[in-house]
């Protein structure tokens, strides 16, 4: 098979390419920049662009499909002579679904936890020794891409995007997906330059459920009310979860697992515990123990930039978090001032997504930081700028999330400043984004807080 990919430098794409050309495919693939670690990837198996750019001589009738990414623009040359040629042009949630439709297949949607329940589910299929084809949306610990696929896999695991197929497809992608088994995990209103209003954003779901296969199943989270309604008109087999019992002690999880017995864990925080609810419920569905899975989780260190801990010592502690939109700030806030009750928590907020940068979404945010100490909003006007959004007052910014002295700033330099002001110890410092605070020196923070 020879599969062309048009912008194959995106996280997901350049995974999947990867995928492929480990199956035995013969891969090409162009872009017009690619940045790391999408270039060392795609270097490393010798897939990456000779030049940077498009080009119509990049299509031919010899290739099987073509592969076409977000990134590519509806009149990107190799898209327009693929379409001449009446080539196959799949997007990528298509090809995954190619790959897999002879597989079952588990999808794991919702607004938040989707990455973590995906790589706990993994994680525990590892442990247990389980052949499945997966796709994740972080870099996993134990696994060398996040997409894999295969021939004998009987299992296919998938994070369910509700974000946009391609420039031509504008369906969410996990409505290509037709699970077996699916889980909805939570509903808090994102992507707002795609789905204006938030029942816009709950019909997305309502048609995925609608997508599960014949004879499939749905678990959901019970404790979310907007995911209650949802289900109500499911006409599959469904299945609850809720949060799993825990206590911290001495900063550290603990849960019962029947019998009298109790097993410590590395994660933190109710959400975090409601995703473990949620991937036991999925692989219980799949034919695992429950006592199997929670052997397996013991081991389990989270999947990378999810409250991602880049240091710690007796005075002081820096996460990492990938949480922007309301409903996972609000959560990771929660769960690290659960772990650091007695710390000085400053929660560091990037507003980089469309959403997060619009003022008729700002007032979600109300609330957010409430859990934290000290909190800083890093509302970088350069990405205001590219996103073609007009510029928020920061007193807009600060009125919206509602909590006293919260501080607005506009560069790299003024967050560091702000933290080593405001410290005292011992401390819990968390950043969290989507985007990178402009390329902030995590080894710079970690001296103003003594790591």
């Amino acid at each position: 098979m020879r599969v062309h990919f048009i912008a194959i430098g995106g996280s997901a794409m350049h995974n999947l390419a990867i995928a492929l050309h480990l199956k035995g495919y013969e891969i090409s693939g162009s872009d017009d920049e690619i940045f790391e670690p999408s270039y060392t990837r795609l270097k490393k198996h010798g897939l990456l662009p000779v030049e940077m750019g498009w080009s119509a001589d990049n299509i031919s009738t010899e290739l099987d499909a073509v592969i076409l990414g977000m990134h590519a623009r509806i009149d990107n040359p190799e898209l327009l002579e693929a379409q001449k040629l009446g080539l196959k042009i799949y997007s990528y949630p298509e090809y995954l679904y190619e790959q897999s439709k002879d597989k079952k297949r588990v999808v794991i949607g919702g607004s938040h936890g989707k990455t973590t329940i995906t790589a706990m589910i993994l994680h525990i299929l590892k442990f247990a020794e389980v052949d499945t084809d997966y796709m994740v949306g972080a870099q996993l610990e134990g696994f060398d891409v996040m997409v894999r696929l295969s021939h004998e896999a009987e299992w296919m695991i998938m994070e369910g995007d509700e974000y946009l197929t391609s420039p031509i497809d504008r369906r969410p992608k996990f409505l290509h997906y037709k699970p077996n088994i699916a889980l909805i995990s939570g509903i808090g209103w994102d992507h707002i330059n795609v789905f204006p209003t938030f029942d816009n954003y709950l019909q997305q779901f309502r048609d995925f459920i609608k997508a599960i296969e014949p004879g499939g199943c749905l678990i959901y989270n019970q404790e979310d009310e907007e995911v209650q309604k949802l289900v109500e008109g499911a006409r599959c087999e469904i299945k609850p979860y809720q949060t799993h019992q825990f206590e911290m002690v001495n900063n550290r999880t603990v849960i019962p697992v029947g019998s009298g017995r109790t097993i410590e864990l590395d994660i933190f925080g109710r959400h975090n515990l409601s995703n473990l609810s949620a991937a036991i419920a999925v692989c219980e569905q799949m034919g695992i123990a429950k006592e199997m899975a929670y052997d397996a989780i013991k081991t389990f260190q989270g999947a990378s930039k999810r409250l991602e801990c880049l240091g710690s010592n007796d005075h002081a502690a820096l996460y990492r978090d990938f949480a922007h939109a309301p409903s996972k700030v609000k959560a990771s806030t929660a769960a690290l001032k659960l772990k650091y009750s007695d710390r000085q928590l400053i929660v560091c907020l990037e507003l980089h997504t469309f959403s997060s940068l619009s003022a008729s979404f700002i007032d979600q945010y109300a609330n957010c930081l409430d859990e934290a100490d000290s909190a800083v909003v890093f509302y970088d006007h350069h990405s205001v700028e590219l996103k073609k959004l007009a510029l928020m007052d920061a007193e807009l910014i600060k009125t919206a999330f509602r909590k006293k002295d919260i501080v607005v700033v506009n560069d790299p330099e003024e967050l560091l400043a702000f933290i080593d002001n405001v410290k005292t110890f011992p401390l819990a410092v968390a950043c969290m984004s989507s985007g990178s605070f402009r390329g902030l020196d995590f080894n710079r923070l970690k001296r103003i807080i003594s790591l």
